[in-house]
């Protein structure tokens, strides 16, 4: 598909929804302006729970938040529906935040049912507080007004609720597009990986977190000033079941799915209220919920990504141009050959009463492949971990270019110029090649969150996809680079994952048993793309249990046995050395 026959699609598209008010009779407008409405919120919990992973309940209390607030101002105290407005969206935004600082720390169900709880008592404050009329709810909401004209009739408010869709349809797909939405759709791969990367997770989780909340304000606004009266009931818990519905129904990953789940879930709703009174006489009401549940399982069924990926599914791809030659991205200084980078004194990590790592202690030096080896459960990986923030020591001092690292965090450790693979491969399997490496320069970009959802970021954008292609034919992956990284076999993942880690210009490159699960020529092949490296004065911390790889390729050896160091040498003297043979092989050979 060219971007042509998307255009052409898109423009359709758009004068369907110009030309509806002018040919449908009043309800089915009324409809369609509740569709847009909803859409709102399915669309920011199509990008907090589809693209960032976190699953919410209580969208419905940031709609009722935002139409309380703008009902109150406007109803109860004279001010304009605009004002109202801001109100609105700085109240919903700014209770978000604070509801988010304090339970997207939690993780699996406890953050879900976290949302559940506040959900609930949001909703329950509306119905107890005597300034917002209780159970009664506030009437009398004035119609929003462009100038002269007040948007009293559905036909005139349906232009202003589908304009603001599109924009934030629009919005989205840059923000997705740009450095920030890359890490949201990161976050699926877990904390560890994001964190590897430079991102500091948690402030990615809050700011998805706090957008989702803004489209629902935009929602509640809408919602207050369309029906002109709020009460408790569309905010409860319930409803807030029903937008997770509408996202996963149109497709929890994709931003059109809010926009289509919502239009599915609405239209289901009035079919079903209509019909099943002829089907199920008296009984109607309590069949209502029966039949919807049924219809909804279905599609899961039939569709369970979601309409728009399955529809997606049978469309041509989109042909994408391989990105063009641009400013390059401001560099490291590295350090000189020889030089003492990083120095681990003491590490000690326990686990109870299992101590993975005792009293470890060694330097890598500027230039060097330093091979950190040892048989299964020698605590190789963990210390690994250590060195890169994903654990802290219980004891001992690590050292990275002259600065104690021992107490940061993560993505500051990724931040100073540490970079990683992980021994079981971490990528995005529905990102592209492309995509997945772009990941790794996030360190090495500024765009903020506006910029990017404004397309004010594409200097910076070209030089960072023209440096991620770079990085793609420097292991030699560039041939496909739109590709999906899950349909590469393990060993062009692993390889891809070392041309993300390289894309973050690292001073230190550290590699967990790359080579594991490879064939011999893979091996071969990632051997000599690690000598290219060196010979590019590129330091590399190599964890490893296959000796054989190991051996040929490093400068010096560190051997772990039940976490303690072993031994330490040349790669002739450790393979002569008695110790390391009992080690692997149980005795002396």
């Amino acid at each position: 598909m060219t971007l042509q026959q998307i255009r052409l699609i898109i423009a359709a598209a758009i004068a369907c929804l110009v030309t509806a008010p002018f040919v449908l009779n009043p309800f089915s407008i009324t409809l369609l302006n509740y569709i847009g409405i909803y859409s709102l919120a399915a669309i920011g919990l199509a990008l907090l729970t589809g693209v960032g992973g976190i699953v919410s309940f209580g969208q419905a209390a940031f709609v009722g938040v935002a139409a309380y607030a703008t009902a109150w101002a406007t109803a109860l105290n004279g001010f304009s529906p605009w004002l109202g407005l801001v109100l609105a969206v700085i109240l919903t935004c700014s209770i978000a935040a604070i509801l988010g600082f304090v339970t997207l720390r939690l993780g699996g169900h406890f953050l879900s049912l976290s949302t559940v709880a506040w959900g609930l008592a949001i909703a329950f404050l509306f119905g107890n507080i005597d300034g917002l009329g209780q159970h009664n709810g506030i009437s009398g909401i004035p119609p929003i007004s462009i100038g002269p004209v007040a948007l009293v009739e559905s036909r005139q408010i349906y232009f202003l609720i589908w304009a603001i869709v599109v924009a934030v349809l629009l919005v989205c797909y840059n923000l997705l597009d740009s450095r920030i939405g890359r890490a949201m759709r990161a976050m699926r791969g877990g904390n560890t990986l994001v964190e590897s990367l430079g991102i500091s997770a948690f402030r990615i989780k809050l700011v998805t977190f706090v957008i989702a909340a803004f489209f629902g304000a935009l929602s509640g606004w809408l919602y207050a000033h369309l029906g002109r009266f709020v009460s408790p009931g569309p905010f409860e818990a319930i409803m807030g079941i029903e937008y997770l519905m509408m996202a996963m129904v149109g497709g929890a990953g994709s931003i059109l799915g809010g926009v289509v789940g919502a239009a599915i879930v609405t239209l289901l709703k009035d079919s079903v209220q209509d019909y099943l009174p002829l089907i199920a006489k008296g009984a109607s009401g309590q069949l209502e919920i029966v039949a919807f549940s049924a219809l909804f399982i279905l599609f899961l069924q039939r569709a369970r990504q979601g309409i728009v990926p399955f529809l997606a599914g049978f469309l041509p791809e989109l042909k994408q141009s391989r990105p063009k030659p641009a400013a390059p991205l401001p560099r490291r200084e590295q350090p000189a050959p020889g030089t003492l980078l990083l120095k681990v004194n003491g590490a000690q990590r326990r686990f109870g009463g299992l101590v993975a790592v005792n009293n470890v202690s060694f330097e890598v030096r500027s230039g060097e492949i330093l091979g950190l080896i040892g048989p299964n459960g020698a605590g190789k990986t963990t210390m690994f971990n250590l060195l890169t923030g994903a654990l802290r020591t219980n004891s001992g001092e690590i050292a990275f270019a002259g600065r104690s690292i021992t107490r940061d965090q993560q993505f500051h450790i990724a931040r100073s110029g540490i970079s990683r693979t992980f021994q079981h491969v971490k990528l995005r399997p529905r990102m592209t090649l492309l995509d997945n490496v772009l990941l790794g320069t996030y360190s090495r970009t500024k765009t903020g969150l506006l910029a990017g959802a404004l397309r004010l970021n594409q200097a910076e954008e070209a030089s960072a996809r023209y440096e991620a292609l770079q990085q793609l034919e420097r292991v030699g992956l560039s041939d496909k680079p739109f590709e999906l990284a899950g349909n590469l076999p393990l060993g062009n993942q692993r390889v891809l994952e070392i041309a993300r880690a390289l894309a973050a210009d690292p001073t230190l490159l550290v590699l967990d048993e790359p080579a594991a699960g490879l064939r011999r020529q893979e091996k071969l092949k990632l051997a000599e793309l690690l000598r290219s490296l060196r010979a590019d004065h590129l330091t590399i911390l190599l964890v490893e249990h296959d000796m054989e790889f190991v051996m040929s390729l490093v400068d010096r050896i560190v051997v772990l046995d039940f976490g303690s160091k072993l031994c330490e040498g040349e790669p002739a003297a450790i393979r002569n050395d008695a110790r390391v043979q009992e080690a692997y092989l149980g005795g002396v050979a």
